[in-house]
């Protein structure tokens, strides 16, 4: 008896959970469709992109002060070149204020030898809270540069020591490891420029570095990977930035601008407590809160995302380090939505209710399980007979054929209006990428992202892990993300 009430049980239940997954599936879609549209209307109602001499003409009086946050962990092969290759940036005012966050490594000895460092001292703020600093350096041949030594208290603990110690009205959050283009921070600031009483936080384009050639500190020869890891994450950054953030910054509904590359208003900063120190999606954390303090105090605003600024970086090039870094997304993403829940869907809070909440409940909350189960589930059913084929072949349809159109469409948008692949060869190769990541990397990522699911449930918590990270062309090297 007991047998035939599950076997009844779950013929009752199998094709309601069956629609389920594949209205799930529906959701999803439309919503990278509607993406895609905003994505094409903004980049099709923009000018071409103006040469960086005309930036400079443009800019160059107006564009306020900028302080550059680099925090650095056992980054002693890579960090003196980095600061150099940042301290040629091309922009009228900037600091780089280097934060050492206890490193094992050489990281500071390799600083002070770098760049003849000398203890110094200033007065800062302790507006926002962060581990002991033990000293700052300086020198003054480069009165750009300040370098700070503190205790390790992980990534967005050495933000918010950069926060205190900068003296400027804005601050760029950039990665130790990544390489900025010259003119980077003259396109990104742009909207500080042009609404600068509105503009809090803006972020710019984030490429993979993996392929390239990299020469003093700048990107001369835009190429493809060669490992396939990289290249399927190439295709993702692709969507994620050109037609993902571009399209909810179309809708003034940006809830992410990325760790690697960002612009922010430190008042604005500050008046949220900086970065958050207990969870591994700091940056999702930022822009929420400074979205709920905007909205609670009705003051208007805008945090934006420009196309034009790169910053590169280089991608995981080994499953395993990859699947660390998915689950720590995929963790700090529901971590962040926990934590402000009572914002989705909320007319309260507007478009970043509705709309950039809306999104991350159907992409990062439901998104992973229900895909995860319909690659379980209904193959499963349809095996033993209790499921129509019609239910997975509509499902095949929605993940993979759908998944192709989507990334083809993002890889014309970027030929037609950015054109950062020279080569007829490199669209040729992230065509047929846009194809093959749809059969097997797509699904191991989806498991990747329900294991991030079961230790957020678990409670696991911890900073980010050790990365083993290959270099532009230089020996592997671990960090801290």
């Amino acid at each position: 008896m007991t047998e035939l009430t599950f076997f009844s049980l779950v013929m009752l239940l199998a094709e309601p959970v069956s629609w389920a997954v594949i209205a799930g599936g529906l959701a999803q879609n439309a919503v990278y469709t509607v993406q895609l549209l905003l994505a094409y209307r903004h980049l099709a109602r923009r000018t071409h992109f103006d040469a960086a001499d005309n930036l400079w003409r443009q800019y160059a009086e107006v564009a306020p002060p900028i302080s550059l946050l680099v925090p650095a962990y056992n980054e002693q092969t890579t960090i003196v070149e980095s600061v150099r290759s940042l301290l040629a940036l091309r922009y009228p005012q900037f600091e780089v204020v280097v934060i050492n966050d206890g490193s094992a490594d050489g990281t500071l000895d390799a600083l002070i030898a770098g760049f003849d460092l000398r203890p110094v001292s200033r007065s800062w703020d302790h507006a926002v809270p962060h581990r002991t600093i033990h000293g700052l350096y300086g020198n003054p041949a480069f009165p750009s540069l300040l370098v700070v030594d503190k205790d390790n208290g992980g990534k967005a603990d050495a933000l918010n020591a950069g926060i205190n110690i900068s003296r400027m009205p804005l601050f760029c959050a950039v990665d130790a490891d990544s390489v900025l283009e010259s003119d980077a921070l003259l396109r990104c600031v742009e909207p500080f420029v042009d609404a600068p009483e509105e503009t809090i936080a803006v972020g710019g384009t984030v490429r993979l570095a993996n392929g390239c050639t990299v020469e003093n500190g700048q990107v001369v020869r835009v190429g493809l990977p060669t490992a396939i890891l990289p290249l399927f994450q190439t295709m993702e950054y692709l969507r994620a930035f050109l037609m993902g953030r571009l399209a909810w910054s179309e809708m003034r509904a940006v809830t992410l601008i990325s760790g690697a590359f960002g612009i922010f208003r430190r008042d604005a900063a500050i008046q949220v407590n900086g970065y958050r120190h207990d969870t591994v999606g700091e940056d999702f954390e930022l822009i929420v809160k400074l979205h709920r303090a905007m909205i609670a105090a009705r003051r208007p605003y805008a945090i934006r995302f420009v196309p034009e600024p790169v910053c590169w970086t280089e991608a995981p090039s080994s499953a395993a380090v990859l699947r660390r870094q998915r689950i720590r997304w995929q963790r700090g993403a529901l971590e962040t939505f926990s934590r402000h829940r009572d914002m989705a869907l909320n007319p309260r809070y507007g478009r970043i209710g509705l709309i950039g909440f809306g999104h991350v409940l159907i992409v990062d909350v439901l998104g992973p399980p229900l895909e995860a189960l319909g690659y379980a589930l209904l193959p499963l059913l349809w095996l033993i007979g209790m499921l129509d084929a019609e239910y997975p072949l509509a499902f095949f349809a929605l993940t993979c054929v759908f998944g192709v159109f989507i990334s083809v469409s993002s890889l014309i948008l970027e030929e037609l209006e950015l054109r950062r692949f020279p080569r007829a060869r490199d669209l040729a190769i992230l065509f047929l990428i846009a194809v093959l990541e749809n059969f097997g990397y797509r699904q191991i990522n989806t498991l990747w992202r329900v294991e991030g699911w079961w230790r957020f449930l678990r409670g696991t918590r911890g900073q980010w892990g050790t990365m083993t990270r290959q270099g532009f062309g230089r020996q592997p090297t671990n960090r801290q993300d």
